[in-house]
């Protein structure tokens, strides 16, 4: 039996139907009778990985990009001098081939790669990260995200094209962990605005390229073919937005993409009986925290934002931060993959993290806000020094399961030591927006950390609060201490690895003290992918590591069309998900053969999501 019909961009293809015998289930073969190259025949032989998001981009300029998916397209398309490992996080070259100190650890001597070049086939030479460093010391909207690294260099040079020169005002632990894109010099140095989008496609020297973006629907990248370390195995990178994690997860079930993280527990266990479907989860990376606004200002001091001036008192910020029990969090929203509340720094990078629990205790809340004089009125809620109610606002992120049902938990917490809470879910750019210019009382808001913990904890320093106006910089609490900064200066500049560790406890000891952040806990990424078309990722460490979002770009570099599962397992899921798909070519088209009685519906349904993309 033959049979015509039409589909996308109304091209008639033919359908043979032939049934085989000895109780096989019938097959569909469908012969695509194009001419050899049109484009639909070249797209269907492209070995593309489709990865999930629900976070909008912030960005994608290098200099200002802060939020999780911008730092890995960050990674993905901009090689950096040295790059984290993929077993187990040591330093090991990117764009510095080699590198070498000085005795007094005050000059740093960088070779630069030879051969290497940007996508658009310029060469990579020392006067590209010469470029890119010396704009971020000298420009504020350069050192937007990265900025903290750069602070007390002297200098930077390129004496020649392979050698790279930065010298230091005194001895800095961070020189081989740069976390800093290097840009092209020829694209970038006639810039005028280091704050605006830079033009599609990207020029850059990672495994992957970006070729096009569009606003909350999708995210196209290229693999570039002249990697120094060799093209990816894989044609393309796509990455496709969700509006939620449910309506990622069934495009993961329907095939429609091949690869996600951050699962929610109940999500994650469903997968398990899932043939189609491989898991993975690791240690904990990420601290997640609800912010409390002391008071924001600017980096000159200014009063900046709308928070609610009764924060400002210590005391009350204490008594908000006893009134929250991780445990629950980890119990009830994380279904226990995840650890409880302690240090700054997670225990997923154990040499560095404060291991002193957090402490739950409403009882002593109470009995703080008493003694500091905030007394309950009729109706149950305290009063601040003013005479107005604590009725405050907690901001969180719109659709992340996280944030939506903690925020039940911390309302009624709150209102058992007399403060009203008001959640206000909204969407990730306005959180951003709002925490950078401090217009929030309480933000749930995390990061996710780095093998080395420089970063994360110069998001509490003074220099990374925002200008007058509320912008630039990456503020995460606002605290301006000086106890603090003295300590950060001092981790910045000592090179004995044991001293250095026991500055970075002292610190996470002041931010404790302090109360601008009560920390949740860190949960475990919660991975799927499609096992039942890609061989097995690169985590990142090798032992109880992540696919995506790493200190590099391995797991998507990995990717390799093939199978996870055994041949057995995969008998079993093309048999019961009847979702089985083989390309091949004949002549000019292409076949493809598809199992089971599905596939008039399957096609459509893939059909329509590729238009969608």
């Amino acid at each position: 039996m033959v049979i015509s019909f039409r589909i996308a961009e109304e091209r008639w293809f033919v359908v043979l139907v032939r049934r085989r015998v000895a109780g096989v289930a019938g097959v569909i073969a469908l012969v695509a009778v194009a001419a050899p190259g049109v484009a639909g025949t070249a797209q269907a032989q492209e070995k593309v990985l489709r990865a999930g998001v629900t976070q909008d981009l912030d960005s994608l300029n290098p200099f200002i990009s802060i939020t999780r998916i911008g730092t890995d397209l960050t990674r993905l398309t901009y090689e950096y001098l040295t790059t984290y490992d993929a077993k187990d996080y040591h330093p090991v070259p990117g764009l510095a081939e080699s590198w070498s100190t000085s005795d007094d650890k005050l000059t740093w001597t960088f070779k630069i790669r030879s051969g290497a070049k940007w996508s658009d086939g310029q060469p990579i030479t020392s006067a590209d990260p010469e470029f890119t460093l010396t704009k971020m010391m000298t420009n504020d909207d350069a050192a937007t995200a990265n900025g903290s690294f750069v602070q007390g260099w002297e200098s930077v040079t390129a004496p020649d094209p392979q050698t790279l020169v930065i010298k230091t005002k005194q001895p800095r632990s961070t020189m081989l962990a740069l976390d800093i894109p290097i840009v092209p010099k020829h694209v970038w140095e006639n810039v005028t605005d280091l704050k605006a989008e830079p033009p599609l496609p990207l020029v850059g020297s990672g495994p992957f390229i970006l070729q096009d973006y569009k606003a909350s629907q999708f995210i196209k990248m290229k693999a570039n073919k002249d990697y120094w370390r060799g093209a990816p195995k894989i044609d393309a990178l796509d990455f496709v937005y969700y509006k939620n994690v449910d309506a990622e997860v069934q495009a993961l079930k329907n095939g429609d993409i091949d690869l996600m993280s951050r699962l929610v527990p109940a999500q994650y266990d469903a997968l398990k009986s899932d043939p189609n479907v491989k898991l993975n989860t690791g240690a904990g990376r990420r601290f997640n925290e609800i912010l409390i606004n002391p008071g924001a200002t600017s980096k000159d001091g200014a009063p900046i934002g709308d928070g609610n001036p009764a924060l400002k008192d210590i005391q009350l910020r204490k008594a908000i931060a006893l009134s929250i029990d991780s445990k629950t969090i980890v119990d009830r929203v994380w279904g226990g993959y995840a650890v409880e509340a302690a240090g700054y720094i997670p225990p997923g990078f154990s040499e560095f993290h404060w291991p002193q629990k957090q402490k739950f205790d409403p009882a002593e809340a109470n009995r703080m806000l008493d003694a500091a004089g905030y007394a309950k009125g009729a109706d149950g809620v305290r009063v601040d020094k003013t005479g107005k109610a604590l009725r405050l606002r907690l901001l969180g992120h719109a659709g992340t399961n996280l944030d939506e049902q903690s925020s039940k938990f911390v309302v009624n917490w709150l209102k058992d030591i007399g403060i009203a809470l008001e959640p206000q879910m909204v969407s990730d750019q306005k959180v951003n927006d709002a925490t950078t210019g401090g217009n929030f009382d309480l933000a749930v808001s995390g990061w996710n950390a780095n093998p080395d913990p420089d970063y994360v904890l110069s998001l509490q320093t003074c220099a990374n609060r925002p200008n007058a106006d509320g912008k630039g910089g990456t503020p995460d609490s606002f605290l301006c201490d000086q106890e603090y900064e003295t300590l950060y200066a001092q981790q910045a500049a000592e090179t004995d690895r044991a001293k250095r560790v026991e500055i970075v406890k002292k610190m996470q000891q002041v931010l404790a003290d302090r109360a601008t952040l009560v920390l949740l806990g860190y949960d475990n990424p919660l991975e799927a992918y499609r096992a039942d078309r890609w061989a097995p990722f690169t985590t990142q460490p090798s032992d109880g590591g992540v696919i995506m979002n790493q200190q590099g770009y391995w797991g998507y570099y990995s990717a390799t069309p093939g199978k996870t599962t055994s041949d057995d397992n995969a008998a079993t899921a093309e048999s019961s998900s009847n979702t089985g798909l083989v390309l091949g070519l004949v002549g000019g088209g292409v076949v493809v053969v598809i199992a089971g009685a599905l596939v008039f519906a399957r096609l459509r349904r893939r059909g329509s999501a590729d238009e969608r993309e």
